[in-house]
Formats: structure tokens, sequence, C-alpha cells
């Protein structure tokens, strides 16, 4: 009889795998979330930002076993408050964005530094190319909303070299040197708005 009931148990435990059970789904709130990065331009800085974005986390405060990131940036919101700018940020020379309309993120791993950082690794693909890269994540926890919705909300930061994804266009200057630089500095501000169970 005992031998019996363990099969039994052994067996509902086996067709029940391990879920994020108690951890809570979040869909992006784009109104209160944005995706920017900054680079340099000849001595200076232009920053810019995404305006089109979706995805979803999975969170539970000091489980990074359970979190989850999965995000789709569309790569024509370019936004650089130029609008020739913009549209030669569109264009073959850098993102094509008719023909890579996509710029993806899917997390692969959660490491917790402290209750209030930890580093998200995860495939980011642009321009058909996909590699591996960390955020380096803020954490500014879970709240309810005047009218009850609950929240929780991040700031992701990472640097990648433009031409690490065969984004390449430059230009060279009479003084030496080039016009535009290869480090891209992103910052990423996400507030979720946690979906009904």
């Amino acid at each position: 009889m005992k031998k019996s009931l363990f099969v039994l148990t052994l067996a509902a435990l086996l067709a029940c795998p391990i879920s994020s059970a108690g951890a809570a789904t979040y869909d992006i709130d784009l109104d209160h979330s944005t995706v920017g990065f900054k680079i340099r331009h000849l001595l200076s800085n232009v920053r810019g930002t995404f305006d089109r974005f979706s995805g979803t986390l999975t969170f539970e405060p000091g489980k990074p076993e359970l979190w989850k990131v999965e995000a789709v940036i569309q790569s024509e919101s370019i936004n650089t408050n130029v609008a020739e700018r913009d549209k030669h940020l569109r264009s073959a020379d850098f993102f094509d964005a008719e023909k890579y309309p996509a710029i993806t993120f899917k997390s692969t791993n959660v490491t917790l530094v402290d209750e209030q950082h930890a580093k998200v690794e995860g495939l980011f693909s642009m321009h058909g190319v996909e590699k591996l890269v960390t955020l380096d994540v803020e954490i500014h926890g879970v709240a309810k909303d005047p009218w009850g919705n609950v929240r929780a909300a991040f700031t992701a930061t990472t640097m990648l070299n433009r031409k690490d994804f065969g984004i390449v266009y430059n230009q060279t200057l009479e003084t030496g040197g080039v016009l535009i630089g290869e480090d891209v500095q992103v910052t990423i501000e996400i507030e979720g708005l946690q979906k009904e169970a």
C-alpha cells in the first residue's frame, strides 16, 4: 500500500513540472517606459529613443531563478527629434528597418547581485545579428498605483558596439578620426503592469 502511494505521488510530481508559481507576470507599460540610447557624434553626444516596443516580465522579489524577460522593439520607431537624421537611421546605412523591423531580447539567465541589483543575460538580436548581452538592472520594487493596479519598475543599462551587429556606416573627418562613435550606451526604464491571474 505504501509503495503504491509512493509510486502515485512520484507520478503526479513528474506529470506537473516545476513552474513559475508565485512569480507575477507584467506587461511593459508603454506610457511609463522608455528605451533610450546615447552615441558620440563628432565631439558631443546624440541621444534618441525607440518609441514603439512591447514585452513581458516574470518577476518575484528575491527569486531570480523565476525571472524572465522578453521584449520586441520596432526599429523604424527610432526618434532623435531630427526627421532627416531619423530617416537616414532607418535606411540600409544603419538599421535597415524595412529588412530588419524587429530588435528583440530574450533572457537566458539572471544573477542577483543584491536586493536592488541584478544582471540579466539574454539573446539580443538586431540588424540580423544575434549575440549574448548582459543588462545591469536596478530593481525599484513593486507597488500598487492609486487605482489598485500592481506595478513593478526597473532600470536596465548596457553598452553595445554597433559594429558587432553589422552597423558600420561612418565618415572620416578632415582632422582625422570619424564622425560617429562605435559604442552605444543603452538605458531602459521599464514599468510593468501586472497581468490579472
